[in-house]
């Protein structure tokens, strides 16, 4: 630990009014993903996430929900993205985070598959067991189809208002919730 004036501290932080603390961590390198580590339990693959707000509120989420693996697109965003720390607050040095080509991944997996998609059975009704993966898509386009073509079970949340979707943390925040109250009954 070593302790740094305001000044100094301003300096080192990308944010105009920095918070009180600055960790510094060693960027963890994960083994290669094991198919038969994620059975038992699920975890989360993003398919385009893009907005670093968003990724790191995701992995956030993860931590929450006890999920330790989050299984991206090359084209999501970089997790050591300053935006994506800061927004993980921490939640980072605990979950891991591989990065895939999606079609084969999910081609090879032998779990369910949970697709996030406008027209999929209500979350209310879904038997979700013990394991699988919960996909989630790209903030403007949703999965893509070759991705969704994946997907074992289409999966929603029912939509009560008017509001053309859920930002993708939001809706990743209630699907895990109904997961986990499910999973606790």
């Amino acid at each position: 630990m070593c302790e740094i004036s305001v000044t100094e501290l301003n300096k080192v932080s990308s944010l105009s009014t920095p918070q009180d603390v600055i960790a510094q961590i060693k960027i963890p390198e994960w083994p290669v993903l094991n198919h038969n580590e994620l059975k038992g339990r699920f975890s989360l693959v993003l398919d385009g996430v893009q907005d670093p707000g968003n990724m790191g509120t995701i992995i956030r989420i993860a931590d929450w929900f006890g999920i330790n693996d989050i299984i991206c697109s090359e084209d999501t965003v970089d997790v050591y993205n300053p935006k994506v720390v800061q927004a993980s607050m921490g939640s980072l040095a605990r979950v891991k985070v591989h990065y895939t080509g999606l079609s084969v991944f999910l081609t090879a997996i032998k779990l369910p598959v949970y697709g996030a998609l406008l027209d999929g059975e209500s979350i209310y009704d879904t038997d979700f067991g013990t394991e699988g993966l919960l996909l989630m898509g790209n903030e403007g386009n949703g999965i893509r189809p070759e991705i969704q073509k994946l997907a074992t079970k289409a999966i929603t949340i029912p939509r009560i208002g008017k509001a053309e979707s859920l930002n993708v943390a939001i809706a990743t925040s209630l699907f895990c919730y109904e997961i986990g109250r499910k999973s606790f009954k």
